[in-house]
């Protein structure tokens, strides 16, 4: 496809529309970070960047695109970690961070309605302050819940909560040439042809823009119980996690670290973290309406760890005791980023029966490619992060080594009948590896898929599945 290069003309006629300078940058005025994502080395400068405020503004940009042949990328925070929300065509960037208000609280049908831009820790707030609770619960509070949508982030609560793709219940998506259409609703059931909405999920931005989604919420659990349970070995820690779930108790979440990840976290918060003694640890969370309820199975889970030789079992059963623990659990990336000149990541997904061995597997990798490699991960689900860390390496080995590393991970994923993300998507610098673990036939219905979307391919062009 060739695109139009935006000249003068296409500049002007996009301020008349905007009609407000200041959320229009051209050239120079375009920030370093616009060219980028959080961790991807995918680096290309949009020729606009448009911080949107309304469904109708982006429509519009959305049908002159199209009439033109103009790339776009609609981008949310910029928190993604495989370059989704890179323009990698140029073009135009639709910043939709602007579009953060909170529409509609339907408490008769437990809806929530909310502009792309919202961001994940102030959705939480939100419906937290009013007595609900909104249970996806990816690790980066500050991305947006439009671009939580668009990779299907699922985050720590996926155990007994599932994903974000099971609180979307309606989305408001505009095409690539412009039409606004409406996917889904408030409605709990849909049988009403094909499940468009659930193809917006998870498309990371190539077949149309979220401009308003309902999202379904429940009522607050009145209370929460958290156990830090250290090990004397990562094998132990990892090897107890298929038990915990044989068991039928329901943990809310059930994650996986390393004492060498904890003291990063420390380093990178200034907080010393409950303990540090161990090599390894289990973090799980119960929640429940009250103490007694969830005491069962935290009980159930506690006798468990301890025969399989867990030192201790701390129990979290305060605010300030919670939020030491979480909060370190949520710095962990920024930390392993802090501790290291640049990584890379890879974010698989297992059965949650074989995710002990895919632990133990990126655990030992490091003597063979010798290269660090820190991983962490929501254990419960199977979804593991491993970040291999380039340290001292010269850009030659770097490469060498991060690419031995990264096949040989997702060639084990795939050995166990894996996926080759969990969460994070495939963006612009996973699709090979995507196109190594589908079947063929797969990829050719994805591509058709876009094709009926975006037959101009102007909509985030490069990504997912597009070469």
């Amino acid at each position: 496809m060739e695109y139009k290069k935006l000249d003068t003309e296409d500049i002007n006629y996009i301020e008349r529309l905007i009609g407000d300078q200041e959320r229009i940058l051209y050239g120079t005025e375009i920030n370093e970070e616009y060219s980028h994502d959080e961790l991807s080395d995918t680096a290309s400068y949009p020729d606009l960047v448009v911080k949107v405020t309304s469904t109708e503004e982006v429509s519009a940009i959305m049908k002159y695109a199209y009439e033109k042949n103009i790339p776009v990328t609609p981008r949310g925070a910029g928190t993604g970690l495989v370059g989704a929300s890179v323009a990698i065509e140029h073009g135009i960037m639709l910043d939709t961070s602007l579009m953060n208000h909170f529409l509609e609280l339907d408490e008769d049908n437990l809806t929530l309605t909310v502009e792309p831009g919202v961001l994940l820790m102030e959705l939480a707030a939100y419906v937290e302050e009013r007595g609900f609770f909104y249970p996806p619960d990816p690790g980066e509070k500050s991305a947006t819940i439009g671009g939580n949508i668009s990779t299907n982030a699922g985050g720590m609560r996926a155990v007994k909560y599932g994903v974000t793709r099971d609180y979307v219940r309606g989305l408001e998506v505009v095409l690539p040439d412009g039409r606004v259409v409406e996917f889904g609703g408030k409605i709990v059931k849909n049988s009403t042809g094909y499940a468009l909405k659930d193809l917006i999920i998870g498309s990371e931005g190539t077949l149309g823009i979220i401009t308003k989604a309902t999202l379904k919420i429940l009522p607050l659990p009145k209370k929460a119980i958290s156990l830090l349970i250290p090990f004397p070995t990562l094998q132990k820690a990892i090897g107890t996690v298929p038990l915990i779930i044989k068991s039928r108790a329901i943990p809310t979440a059930i994650e996986f670290m390393q004492r060498e990840v904890i003291i990063d976290a420390e380093k990178y918060l200034g907080k010393k973290f409950p303990d540090s003694r161990a090599d390894a640890y289990l973090l799980l969370k119960f929640d429940g309406n009250s103490t007694e309820e969830i005491e069962k199975d935290y009980e159930c889970v506690a006798r468990i760890c301890l025969e399989q030789g867990a030192v201790d079992i701390l129990i979290s059963d305060t605010n300030e005791r919670e939020e030491s623990i979480w909060k370190a659990r949520g710095a962990f990336l920024e930390a392993i980023k802090g501790s290291t000149t640049y990584m890379d990541e890879v974010d698989v997904v297992v059965p949650r029966s074989s995710v002990n061995e895919m632990v133990e597997y990126i655990h030992d990798l490091y003597k063979e490619v010798n290269v660090r490699i820190k991983s962490f991960g929501h254990a419960g689900d199977g979804n593991l992060h491993a970040y291999i860390l380039k340290d001292d390496l010269s850009e030659q080995e770097w490469e060498e080594k991060m690419k031995a590393a990264m096949d040989r991970i997702y060639g084990k994923a795939r050995e166990l009948k894996g996926q080759v993300s969990g969460e994070h998507g495939i963006g612009y610098a996973k699709k090979s590896y995507l196109m190594e673990s589908l079947d063929p036939a797969a990829v050719e219905i994805m591509k058709g898929i876009k094709q009926a979307f975006d037959p101009k391919n102007i909509l985030n062009p490069h990504k997912v599945c597009q070469l």
